[in-house]
Formats: C-alpha cells, sequence, structure tokens
C-alpha cells in the first residue's frame, strides 16, 4: 500500500529518518551494524522452538554504512546520491541502488520518509 502512496512523489525530495529504536553500532573501520529485535507472537514461537536469537545483528557493507552515517533527517535523497558518488568515484546505478537501500531500510521501519512541511 505505501507504494501506491508515493507513487506520484519524486524519491529524489524523500528525505530519510533514522528510526531511533533500532540501536546500532560503528565499528573501527567505519563498517555499521544496527540491532534488530524480533519481537511478537510468532518470533517469540521461534526463538523457544527453533532457537532463532531474539536480536539479530544487520552488517551494512561500505556504501550502506555510508549512507547510514549521512542520514541526518534533513538530507534529502538527491543529496545524499551527491555524497555517495562524490566519496566512492564513480558507481553504476548509483542512484537506483540508493533507493533500493532506502526502500529496503523503509519497508523494515529501520528508517521512514520525513513528512512534508516539518
Amino acid at each position: 500500500m505505501a507504494k501506491k502512496k508515493d507513487a506520484g512523489k519524486n524519491y529524489l525530495d524523500f528525505v530519510p529518518v533514522r528510526n531511533p529504536s533500532f540501536d546500532f553500532t560503528v565499528a573501527d573501520d567505519g563498517i555499521v551494524t544496527i540491532a534488530v529485535e524480533w519481537q511478537g507472537f510468532y518470533h517469540r514461537i521461534a526463538q523457544r522452538f527453533f532457537r532463532r536469537p531474539r536480536v539479530s545483528d544487520i552488517k551494512l557493507d561500505a556504501y550502506g554504512s555510508f549512507v547510514w552515517q549521512a542520514i541526518d533527517g534533513e538530507k534529502n535523497v538527491y543529496t545524499l546520491s551527491q555524497e555517495l558518488e562524490a566519496h566512492f568515484g564513480e558507481m553504476d546505478k548509483a542512484l537506483s541502488r540508493l533507493i533500493k537501500f532506502l526502500e529496503i531500510m523503509h519497508d523494515h521501519k529501520i528508517i521512514s520518509w520525513k513528512e512534508e512541511g516539518q
């Protein structure tokens, strides 16, 4: 449903905001690890009977770590893509990779989009 709501808008104008309920750490090499706590009835069953962890660590690659650290709640997707290209040089399909990364993070509620007018 969210895709239909966002269908008429330009992704370049979206401003990503980190979800403060997710803890993260930054290693010495700059790699970000996000801790995702699994909650809910089905997750508790999986934890108890299938020995699934209560908290999963999501380790981002160099590109994702750079973008995660660049998200400040003020920069839009276009600005982030310019910083990504400036830092890593020529990348194949940098903008589409960035948008896909942000969509995945949004789908898992790790980031949200800042509402216009705030």
